[in-house]
């Protein structure tokens, strides 16, 4: 839970950052609502899972009751911040003759946010995210959350991420200040634009700022 810095310690620069960008979002469909999101990124290591449960955390402190899904199911991560086990998750769930969403959706510690972790890592996760089941799945799940937010693997590794994001409402893709190389980062704009991906923005992680420096360019 030390990672939930949106939870742990709702007035920290981080925390603000992320309510930020929740605002952003919310601004950009004033007149056609959300109601699916996909973070991801251009390659490992860029902080999407950080920012996906961090900004499940601030949507669910407006009082919406939101879903994090965790799409990486070669190196899902989101059962980490949370604290639980990885098991009985997507792919199983995607596997699973008897589509019983109690058993795969699990509640955290955090009021309004509930998580369908990974799972068993599975031989063909892209032909997973391509089936009916999944669509059916995603239907399912809107019509239970007001926010579903799907954690993704980047964008050059696998083809995970052009898959949902044909399926979502918005996109969002995370690069990190000196990770990132700014032509992977053009790569996965041009790649998500090429299968009609509806992206909000990129969000700019890891910037180092002092708490003055942050108050002092924010009042200004």
């Amino acid at each position: 839970m030390r990672n939930l810095i949106a939870y742990t310690n709702p007035k920290s620069i981080v925390s603000e950052s992320i309510k930020i960008l929740r605002t952003n979002l919310q601004f950009s469909s004033v007149d056609n609502g959300f109601k699916t999101l996909m973070i991801t990124s251009s390659i490992p290591g860029e902080g999407k899972s950080f920012i996906t449960s961090n900004l499940a955390v601030a949507y669910a402190a407006l009082g919406m009751k939101v879903l994090i899904v965790d799409c990486d199911m070669r190196r899902g991560t989101q059962h980490r911040y949370f604290g639980m086990s990885k098991y009985y998750g997507l792919s199983d769930l995607m596997i699973d003759p008897n589509v019983n969403y109690e058993k795969y959706i699990k509640n955290t510690k955090v009021e309004g946010v509930d998580i369908i972790v990974a799972g068993t890592t599975p031989p063909n996760p892209s032909e997973l995210l391509s089936s009916e089941k999944f669509q059916k799945f995603l239907e399912d799940v809107k019509n239970m959350y007001d926010l579903v937010i799907f954690d993704v693997p980047p964008v050059t590794a696998v083809s995970d991420a052009t898959i949902i994001a044909t399926k979502v409402d918005k996109t969002v893709i995370i690069a990190r200040v000196k990770v990132t190389p700014i032509d992977q980062l053009e790569l996965t704009k041009k790649t998500l634009e090429g299968v009609g991906a509806n992206i909000a923005g990129v969000v700019v992680n890891g910037i180092k700022i002092s708490s003055k420096k942050y108050y002092v360019k924010y009042y200004n």
